[in-house]
C-alpha cells in the first residue's frame, strides 16, 4: 500500500456524500484441493462463515479474519481463476504479536521488514515504528500470499464514518439487547455493555453471541456479575 497521502485535489472532499455505498466484503481465492485450505485458515483461527454445497457439483466456503469487515472465498466449481493470488493484505495494530500468534496456528510467516524511503525493502521493523511501513508475509498451501501490514494511524480520509442509518439501527439493537441484560444484572455504567456488544457486532456476531460476548466483559473486565438461577 502507497505510503503518500492522497490527492484531493481533483474532488472535492464532500464530493462522496451523495455516493451509493458499496462495501467490499468478499474476495475469492483459487485453491486446488478445498479441504485442505479449509483445515488451513480453521488452524489459523478465523471464522468459519459457511461450507455450503448448493449443487452436487459446487461448494462455497467463507472464512472472515479476526476483527475483519470482509472475508474469503473458496470452493468446487465456483472459479475457474489459477493460483496464486499475491498481495492480499492484513492491517495489524501490532505486527509482531500477529506474527507470533500465526505461528503459534502452524502459518510460515517471513521474517518482519520495513519499507525505507529512497532504499527500498530493509529487514526488521520500522525503527520508528511508522504506520503502514512494517510488514511480513505467509502464505497458504495453494501459495495464495497474504501480507501483513502494522497500521496505528490512518491517513486522512482513509477511514469513513458509518452510515447515520446503519448506525442508528445497530444502536436501536443494542438497546434493546442491553435492557434484557439490564433487567437481571447489577449496577453498571451502560456504556461498557454497549461498546461490548457494538464490537461483536461488527466483528460479525450474531445478536445472540455478541449479547454473550457483552456479558462476559462485564463479567471478567468490569466484574458486573448476573446471579445464576
Amino acid at each position: 500500500m502507497s505510503t503518500r497521502q492522497p490527492d484531493t485535489t481533483t474532488a472535492p472532499q464532500d464530493a462522496r456524500a451523495d455516493a451509493v455505498a458499496m462495501t467490499f466484503e468478499v474476495t475469492t481465492l483459487p485453491v486446488a484441493d478445498v479441504d485442505r485450505a479449509k483445515a488451513f485458515y480453521q488452524r489459523l483461527g478465523w471464522r468459519l462463515d459457511i461450507d455450503f454445497k448448493p449443487t452436487p457439483d459446487t461448494r462455497a466456503v467463507q472464512f472472515t479474519p479476526p476483527g475483519s469487515q470482509a472475508s474469503i472465498q473458496f470452493g468446487q466449481g465456483t472459479t475457474t481463476m489459477k493460483p496464486p493470488l499475491q498481495g492480499l493484505f492484513l492491517v495489524v495494530d501490532d505486527i509482531q504479536a500477529a506474527r507470533d500468534e500465526l505461528i503459534g496456528h502452524g502459518a510460515d510467516v517471513s521474517e518482519i521488514w520495513h519499507i525505507e524511503p529512497g532504499e527500498g525493502r530493509v529487514p526488521g521493523l520500522d525503527p520508528e515504528r511508522r504506520s503502514y511501513f512494517s510488514r511480513a508475509t505467509f502464505a497458504d498451501p495453494d501459495g495464495n500470499t497474504w501480507t501483513l501490514q502494522e497500521i496505528t494511524q490512518r491517513l486522512p480520509g482513509r477511514v469513513e464514518m458509518r452510515h447515520s442509518g446503519a448506525l442508528a439501527q445497530l444502536l436501536f439493537e443494542t438497546a434493546k439487547r442491553h435492557g434484557e441484560f439490564e433487567a437481571v444484572a447489577p449496577p453498571h455504567d451502560w456504556w461498557d455493555w454497549y461498546g461490548a456488544y457494538m464490537e461483536a457486532r461488527e466483528q460479525g456476531s450474531t445478536p445472540e453471541d455478541a449479547a454473550k460476548d457483552a456479558g462476559r466483559y462485564m463479567a471478567d473486565v468490569k466484574h458486573v456479575v448476573v446471579a445464576s438461577t
